[in-house]
């Protein structure tokens, strides 16, 4: 997302390049439609993560604080990467399924999830 200064001819720093996280990308997740988590997470992830350590692992530990995490299968969730609509494959890694640093990764699990 372009952000824009408000002093003319300001310049500075970039730091979230992808070369200063040390062999990591930042990848944003999503539970999307859940009161509980307004916005994206953000995880610093190396590309060759296998997808079903995001969802095995990764998404567990973030997300089980909700008492509704316990009933989510996520292999019956609605899934987006970058705005387009995807199936994941969860022997693939992050990068051969295309995500790239800054990636943002939506999931629905409700109603909406077969829509």
């Amino acid at each position: 997302m372009a952000t824009a200064s408000l002093h003319p001819g300001y310049t500075g720093p970039v730091r979230d390049r992808v070369e200063n996280f040390n062999g990591a990308q930042l990848v944003y997740v999503h539970w999307e439609e859940h009161l509980n988590f307004c916005s994206a997470i953000t995880l610093p992830l190396p590309p060759q993560t296998p997808f079903a350590a995001l969802t095995g692992e990764i998404l567990p530990s973030l997300y089980a604080v909700d008492p509704e995490w316990a009933d989510v299968d996520l292999s019956k969730a609605r899934w987006m990467l970058d705005g387009a609509d995807w199936t994941p494959d969860p022997a693939l890694s992050l990068a051969d399924q295309g995500v790239g640093h800054k990636s943002l990764i939506r999931f629905w699990t409700g109603p909406s999830a077969t829509a």
